[in-house]
């Protein structure tokens, strides 16, 4: 178990992560703007699903032999990417009514949480994020330096369910009242495919290192 110092810092550094919006903020939040609040929690609990097996992984030393290998790591990159850049062209295209005051055509929760999970799970980044991370507030005075990564892995993981729920709460707000204009409909669809079409550019340029 890591000494109280380490722990404070920890979660000091993690609270100014989680406050500045990332790519996973942002899928969350074009979730929860496109769905609303419900299916922005579900993508929240996805997302950091995803994460908690980025956290098994990297203490395992799984993630360490994903990133050393510079063909798997472009093979992760390109898959995630690939499914985010799909998720948006869908949305883009989607045969579907301008939406007035309630969200239709909705996804149900069960593939809005896989979706969220694959999202997550193949994202390189997230993976050499933990690997970089996590050691830096290990000490190996007080124990075994796995396990210590994993407490740290996991409270990182219930850190991010809070603030990442805020966001969620927040952005279906803001998605609701949108909703009630005519036009918003459409320009929900379009924002939210051009999120995701971003996210996965962002990922197919991403490269290996911290």
């Amino acid at each position: 178990m890591p000494d109280l110092t380490h722990l404070s810092l920890f979660i000091l550094a993690s609270a100014v992560l989680l406050l500045t919006p990332g790519p996973a903020v942002l899928y969350i939040i074009a979730c929860s703007v496109d769905q609303g609040r419900r299916a922005g929690l579900v993508s929240v609990c996805a997302i950091e699903a995803g994460n908690c097996m980025h956290v098994i992984a990297a203490t395992l030393g799984l993630s360490a032999l994903v990133l050393s290998s510079a063909l798997a790591f472009t093979i992760v990159k390109y898959l995630g990417a690939a499914y985010l850049v799909y998720l948006g062209l869908r949305k883009f295209f989607a045969r579907e009514p301008v939406r007035a005051a309630n969200p239709g055509h909705s996804q149900s929760l069960p593939r809005i949480f896989s979706q969220g999970v694959l999202v997550a799970t193949l994202n390189p980044k997230t993976a050499l994020f933990f690997v970089a991370f996590l050691p830096q507030f290990v000490d190996p005075a007080q124990g075994s330096i796995t396990g210590q990564m994993f407490v740290l892995g996991c409270l990182f993981v219930l850190l991010a369910v809070v603030s990442d729920s805020l966001y969620a709460l927040l952005a279906g707000s803001v998605g609701r009242w949108l909703r009630g204009f005519p036009s918003a409909g459409r320009l929900e669809r379009y924002a939210t495919g051009s999120v995701f079409i971003g996210l996965g550019v962002a990922a197919a340029l991403a490269e290996g290192r911290p």
